[in-house]
This record gives C-alpha cells, sequence and structure tokens, in this order.
C-alpha cells in the first residue's frame, strides 16, 4: 500500500526531529531477519535508550538534509534499520553489534557519529566506547587512586615502626 503525501510529510518530519536529537546513528541492514527477531532488537533497544525505525531510503535523504547525519545520504541503499543513540553515542552500535553477533543476517552498513561517516571499523570503536557510567567510575578511580596512595604511604610509616618494635621485643624476650 502507497503512502500519501501527507503520511510521507508526517515521517520525514518525525526522523527528522530523531535525526536532530540523535548523538550518533547506527545502519544495519536487517534483510533475512522474521518478526519475533526484530520484535526482539526493539526490545533490546527500548532497554537500552536506542530508538530503531525502518524508514524508506529517499524519506530519509529527506529527514537527514540539514542535520548531521546529512553525510550518510549517499550510504542509504538497501533495506536499512536505523538505530538512533540520544544519550549515549555507543549505545545503538553496541546492540547492533552484539544483536549481530546472535544473529547472522543483521549486517552492520555504516554510522554517524559527531558528524562523521563511519565504517564498520569505526563502528567498533564507536562500540567500544564505555557507557556514562563506566566512563564515570573509571573517573573516580582515576581521581581516587592518588588519595589512596598517599594514605597508604603515610599509614605505612607508623605500621613499620610498629613492626620492628614488636621484632626487637620477640628477639629480647628469645635471648636468656
Amino acid at each position: 500500500m502507497a503512502l500519501t503525501r501527507t503520511e510521507k510529510e508526517k515521517i520525514v518530519a518525525e526522523v527528522a526531529a530523531a535525526a536532530a536529537r540523535a548523538r550518533a546513528l547506527v545502519a544495519a541492514e536487517y534483510r533475512g531477519l522474521d518478526m519475533a527477531e526484530l520484535s526482539d532488537l526493539r526490545r533490546r533497544a527500548r532497554d537500552c535508550g536506542v530508538r530503531v525505525r525502518v524508514v524508506k531510503n529517499r524519506l530519509a535523504r529527506r529527514a537527514f538534509a540539514g542535520t548531521g547525519l546529512e553525510c550518510a545520504g549517499e550510504d542509504l541503499r538497501g533495506p536499512l534499520l536505523f538505530g538512533f543513540a540520544d544519550e549515549e553515542p555507543g549505545a545503538a552500535a553496541r546492540l547492533f553489534r552484539d544483536f549481530g553477533k546472535e544473529h547472522e543476517r543483521l549486517e552492520l552498513r555504516f554510522g554517524v557519529f559527531d558528524g562523521a561517516l563511519l565504517d564498520r571499523a569505526g563502528l567498533g570503536r564507536l562500540a567500544s566506547l564505555p557507557s556514562r557510567e563506566q566512563a564515570l567510575a573509571m573517573l573516580l578511580a582515576a581521581m581516587r587512586a592518588p588519595i589512596e596512595k598517599l594514605v597508604r604511604t603515610q599509614a605505612e610509616i607508623p605500621a613499620r615502626l610498629a613492626r620492628t618494635l614488636a621484632a626487637v621485643r620477640r628477639q629480647r624476650e628469645a635471648a636468656p
């Protein structure tokens, strides 16, 4: 069933709004996936904060015009599934990478991050970015390490003195 002009304009407006909010986009070819697998992918996407959308390539090209995702216009070929990541840039890449490991028919095609088109290797690097919580934990650990080391070093001085005095006491008690 063909879409009317108003339906197409509505889809373009929705996708353009999603593209304007997205920090990263990942596109994958979903040919061969059945509805149960696509439903599973959509459920996982909701859980990790990624919006998944299937849009005709011509409409997607129009929706991406004037946004940071405009560079993807040349690569819009074939049946594509788009993942828009709003919060964490690597969330969509991680989702599609992990789902693709379980379902061989999902093939990563390209991604867009910070206005730059990413190939499969670039998507791998994007997927390996830590999540926000992981990055904050790493930052906190890096900030705590020097303080903890200083405290341990300062605590070692009296501990060493106590061990030395205990050794001297044992030595005197052992001598007749």
